[in-house]
């Protein structure tokens, strides 16, 4: 396996977790050492989850190495099910606990618990963490769901929110508004929220609602094989997929699209007089698949940003982010290296970046806003408000959290170009809460008895060496930051081509403005 100082997704049975985590009476038990015990870390401190998560672990040590690991995880599962008495059960290995090859499957059988057991396959050295989750929701419901009659009344079933994802909780109380607006009533939420005899009742929905393929596919295509429910295709991310999605849910049920926007507001800020200035802001996407095409499609269609790089870190979405990036125009990035993506972004230059949480560091580094549009993400994307990405809610959320950055880069732009200025500098009170104007001290002569330096003449040190010979000397790289982020790539991207086409070497101030003017013409 790969270390690394960032990773987007950790191993399969991490998903597992998250599965487990996001259910009520279930329970998964992990055969794993002590290093892999790390699960209330991630839903307690990062989701901030108001209760432990439902994970029991076997715990070996080195001293168990030399007996059966195998009795170990067998008295764990039978004592975990002594003690909370959940309506079933799960059983994986760790990475670690991968290479023992003890057999979950024929110890949970062997144990005849009064409960269902539903040994797990997670493949930890070729598979990831939504794999893991992916996987682990497909075998719950192929052990407990079957078919039989439909509900009356016209119903789905949600499939895919779970525990740390992007927003789930929300998104599925917006998406369940518009189901019921139509007259779709919403069956059994899962895994978010539903127990294991809410699965047992998947089979008498009409149809699935998929929302995040990543973690819900295999079971929707599994429910459509053995209980005939078709699923949807559409992930209701902005104005136009949201519409796109109805449309699709009444082809399936017939019923008439009934869509209730008033409180969209999106698509008129995205076309006030305020929004102009962001018409063609280059933005670069990276992030799980499902997210990122949509993302793409929102910023490219309703807010009138230029798609300049796109990718994901999940390979089983790959196929359908290579189609999507094709319609836009821009090479394709697959990959689970944030190195990568560094320099992908960087190579790009563009004026915003929309990314989980390694891009939001990336942004920070380079200069570049970023707002995030998907897991792997931090405790501030987990907010105690309403705050849905999907839907017609969803959309206004979206703009705010992606222009936001902008608009504040912007400003903070301004106070770094007029850092001088006696109004705003270090020592100036703040104007608005009725400071002072108050003198800086002159900077101290230096010590008469210093001892005189030989002044040697050195030559600038380049600041920037884009490529070739050229080089920014330190006076132009000053200048250069002094031109707004969102037109700086582009200026010094024009500078370097006038200074190459006119033979010069080093870039300085003169240079910099003679480009501008050129290209001004």
């Amino acid at each position: 396996m790969k270390l690394t100082l960032w990773t987007y997704e950790g191993p399969p049975h991490v998903g597992a977790m998250r599965v487990a985590t996001s259910m009520k009476d279930m329970h998964l038990v992990l055969h794993g050492p002590q290093g892999d015990t790390y699960a209330d870390l991630l839903f307690t401190m990062i989701e901030r989850r108001n209760a432990r998560p439902p994970v029991a672990f076997s715990t070996f040590q080195a001293a168990d190495m030399g007996a059966d690991t195998g009795l170990l995880l067998k008295e764990t599962i039978k004592a975990t099910q002594e003690r909370y008495q959940p309506q079933a059960m799960a059983v994986a290995l760790t990475c670690t606990a991968e290479l023992l090859q003890d057999d979950p499957e024929g110890i949970s059988r062997a144990l005849a618990l009064p409960i269902p057991v539903v040994p797990l396959e997670l493949p930890s050295y070729s598979r990831k963490e939504n794999f893991g989750a992916d996987e682990t929701f497909r075998a719950l419901v192929r052990a407990l769901a079957k078919p039989m009659e439909r509900t009356p009344e016209v119903s789905c079933n949600i499939l895919g929110p779970n525990a740390l994802g992007f927003r789930h909780r929300d998104d599925v109380v917006e998406v369940t508004k518009l189901l019921e607006g139509m007259g779709v009533t919403v069956n059994v939420v899962a895994p978010m929220g539903a127990t294991p005899d809410d699965l047992r009742k998947l089979g008498q929905a009409h149809f699935n609602v998929l929302l995040y393929p990543e973690t819900g596919e295999s079971a929707a295509r599994h429910l459509e094989r053995t209980c005939k429910q078709p699923f949807t295709k559409t992930v209701p991310m902005g104005v136009g997929a949201t519409r796109d999605f109805l449309a699709e849910v009444s082809k399936l049920t017939g019923l008439p699209v009934k869509a209730d926007e008033r409180t969209l507001r999106q698509p008129w800020w995205s076309a006030s007089v305020d929004s102009t200035y962001l018409t063609g802001k280059r933005v670069f996407l990276f992030g799980d698949g499902t997210h990122v095409i949509a993302a793409a499609r929102i910023a490219a269609k309703e807010v009138g940003f230029e798609v300049v790089g796109m990718g994901c870190y999940n390979r089983e979405m790959a196929r359908a982010l290579r189609t999507a990036a094709a319609e836009y125009g821009v090479e394709p990035l697959i990959t689970d290296d944030y190195l990568e993506v560094e320099k992908a972004i960087e190579a790009a230059a563009p004026e915003l970046i929309l990314g989980t949480q390694m891009e939001r560091n990336i942004g920070k580094k380079l200069g570049i806003p970023c707002a995030v549009i998907s897991a792997p993400v931090h405790v501030q994307d987990f907010p105690a408000r309403y705050a849905p990405v999907m839907g017609f809610e969803g959309a206004n959320v979206l703009f705010d959290s992606w222009i936001h950055p902008l608009v504040m880069g912007l400003e903070e732009h301004l106070l770094t170009m007029f850092r001088e200025d006696f109004e705003f500098h270090d020592a100036a009170g703040a104007s608005h809460h009725g400071g002072k104007h108050v003198e800086r001290a002159e900077a101290p002569e230096p010590a008469a008895q210093a001892a005189p330096q030989t002044q040697v003449d050195t030559p600038a040190v380049p600041v920037v060496e884009p490529s070739g010979e050229i080089r920014w000397m330190p006076e132009a790289e000053r200048e250069l930051k002094k031109i707004p982020f969102f037109v700086r790539g582009k200026a010094k991207r024009n500078t370097e081509l006038f200074a190459a086409h006119k033979g010069v070497r080093d870039i300085t101030v003169e240079t910099l403005y003679e480009a501008k003017a050129h290209y001004a013409r």
